[in-house]
């Protein structure tokens, strides 16, 4: 760079620096945001982050792409960055970011993943890729990325639900074409609420219709606003189908990991997640573990809740045997006596009896207290509660606003209310999963719960209330943040049928022949009766048969003849579900 003026032109402005500097450093000279420096730097081919030290030729070249003059400063040096200084049992180094791709179904998830993987395996073709186990590792330009292969949000929340923060950056695909859709806003939904920063890869960008303005305006709307738009949401337009805008958006990956500085201990036990688990015909118990913390190598002893077992082999996942995992490396290991569930943390013990005593204790955890309306005054007078996440499901698209409005309007000073996700249609497990992750609590007005959803809000401490009018809702939430809300009656599904027969029995109406899919039917219970998931009727079974004999219960998997108080009038394919009402301590 030259450093000499032009006659009595003013000159660019001036800035003096030492032989070394940190990018903070250069950031706070140049008056820029340290992002902005940190991309000049990618520009220039150096991947550096927020405490890394460069030279003075650097830094002055650097300067001069923001308009600067850069002088040696004389008899000033850098002060030492908090890396420098920490040497020592302070310093931590740096490790790889993990990052999970999501998105809409057919926006390219897959193919910007089988895109990077292929990229960047190197000394073997695809083809010779013959192990997949849910995450791999990338090498770009000396430095490695981890990415998780998981089916979705569901399987990314789930792992949230049981405590385990895996994912450092999601990925959002959304297509150019297609633009935001259905999954797309669960996936923000999912990552927002456990508070994850989101890169978006706007993918098929190559395609005629592609339109990619208008998927920014969505994503504004959806409160992502893209850097160009002066926001902070960091969006690369890509074609994974032609390979074209990958490496952008892998240096933006890394730019937005510096920006979170990353760090572990290597050398400490090994701690971390299990990813996945199956049992192999020939190898017995496989689990893909992701290395968090320290270092695991083959022969340490593991406990995962209740599996436990020594490692007896360690593979990447090309397959290659290993014989070490660092923080943020993804193995599938052998040696534990049993399948692991995915979510589930594990540690590194001293031997295998300490191992299987801890995973005894783990087999009897205490029960998790349910959130619910009626239980938040205590917890927010104990001061546990801070914030009521809330997952609202309606019946159509147009109840969903001026209820989200008017709960997200309430609150006190210690306590407010704060909508995580929206959408129309049933609850379904999904949403049990989200409010689990968040300590949340599922509200659905006018609108039905899918099967199985109810067993899986027990086992997982979520409270799922209806509502069937607006004013009641916004009425118990308020009370509910106020802590004036009483205990009330809910009502638990306790079982549901499907009608496949229908008999006339005169003047008391019909009888329904039912066969039991979910739970139990219980005699006396309260029912609804649902067609086309829209209630149509409610009453009391009031009698209850197999093969002509009375019963009091029918069980999952078993065929019954009821008949309920009133006159119903039953058709066949109509969904039974039966009700008890329990207290809400």
């Amino acid at each position: 760079m030259d450093d000499s003026k032009q006659g009595s032109k003013k000159g660019p402005p001036q800035v003096e620096l030492p032989p070394s500097i940190t990018v903070k450093q250069l950031a706070d000279l140049l008056k820029a945001e340290p992002t902005r420096v940190i991309k000049q730097l990618m520009r220039r081919g150096m991947m550096a982050n927020v405490n890394q030290s460069i030279d003075f030729a650097t830094a002055s070249a650097t300067a001069a792409d923001f308009g600067y003059d850069a002088k040696a400063a004389k008899d000033r040096k850098a002060a030492p960055s908090r890396k420098e200084k920490g040497k020592g049992k302070g310093k931590l180094p740096v490790r790889p970011p993990v990052v999970t791709v999501m998105g809409h179904v057919d926006h390219g998830k897959t193919t910007l993943l089988d895109v990077i993987r292929k990229t960047n395996v190197t000394a073997r073709e695809a083809g010779a890729i013959t192990q997949h186990i849910g995450a791999y590792q990338a090498l770009v330009n000396e430095r490695k990325i981890t990415f998780l292969d998981t089916p979705g949000h569901e399987a990314f929340t789930a792992m949230r639900a049981r405590g385990t923060q895996v994912t450092d950056i999601v990925t959002l695909v959304v297509a150019a074409d297609d633009g935001v859709m259905p999954q797309t806003i669960e996936a923000i939904d999912h990552a927002k609420a456990a508070k994850v920063p989101i890169v978006v890869a706007l993918n098929k960008t190559d395609k005629a219709d592609a339109n990619p303005e208008r998927v920014k305006q969505q994503l504004v709307d959806l409160g992502l606003v893209i850097e160009e738009w002066g926001g902070d949401t960091v969006c690369v337009p890509i074609s994974a189908k032609q390979g074209k805008g990958i490496s952008d958006l892998l240096e933006n990956l890394f730019l937005v990991a510096d920006i979170l500085e990353l760090k572990a201990d290597p050398d400490s036990a090994a701690e971390g997640v299990i990813i996945e688990a199956k049992l192999d015909k020939t190898k017995g118990p496989l689990a893909t573990l992701l290395v968090q913390k320290g270092t695991l190598k083959r022969g340490d002893v593991v406990a995962a809740g209740s599996a436990w077992g020594k490692i007896k082999a360690m593979f990447d996942d090309t397959g290659k045997r290993v014989h070490k995992a660092e923080p943020s490396a993804p193995v599938e290991v052998l040696g534990l006596n049993e399948v692991a569930t995915a979510g589930d943390h594990f540690i590194v013990l001293p031997d295998e009896r300490e191992a299987r005593s801890i995973v005894e204790k783990q087999k009897y955890p205490r029960p998790r207290l349910t959130l619910s309306l009626s239980t938040l005054s205590s917890q927010i007078s104990e001061g546990r509660i801070k914030e009521l996440n809330i997952v609202l499901k309606t019946d159509v698209e147009g109840s969903i606003e001026p209820i989200k409005n008017s709960i997200e309007k309430l609150g006190t000073e210690k306590t407010k209310a704060r909508v995580i996700h929206t959408a129309s249609g049933s609850i379904t497990e999904s949403d049990v999963l989200l409010a689990s992750a968040s300590n949340g609590i599922i509200i659905g007005f006018n609108t039905p719960t899918s099967p199985g959803t109810t067993q899986l809000a027990d086992a997982e401490g979520v409270s799922i209330q209806h509502y069937d009018v607006i004013y009641k809702l916004i009425e118990d939430v308020d009370k509910a943040l106020k802590g004036m809300l009483e205990p009330t009656y809910a009502e638990v599904l306790s079982g549901r049928g499907e009608v496949r027969a229908v008999f006339p029995r005169g003047k008391m109406g019909k009888v329904a022949g039912v066969y039991v899919v979910e739970g139990r039917i219980s005699r006396d219970a309260q029912v609804k009766v649902l067609r086309q998931n829209k209630v149509i009727g409610s009453s009391r079974i009031s009698s209850l048969k197999r093969f002509k004999e009375d019963v009091a219960e029918v069980s999952a998997g078993l065929e019954c003849g009821l008949g309920v108080e009133g006159t119903i009038d039953f058709q066949i394919g109509d969904i039974i579900e039966s009700y008890r009402r329990e207290r809400i301590s």
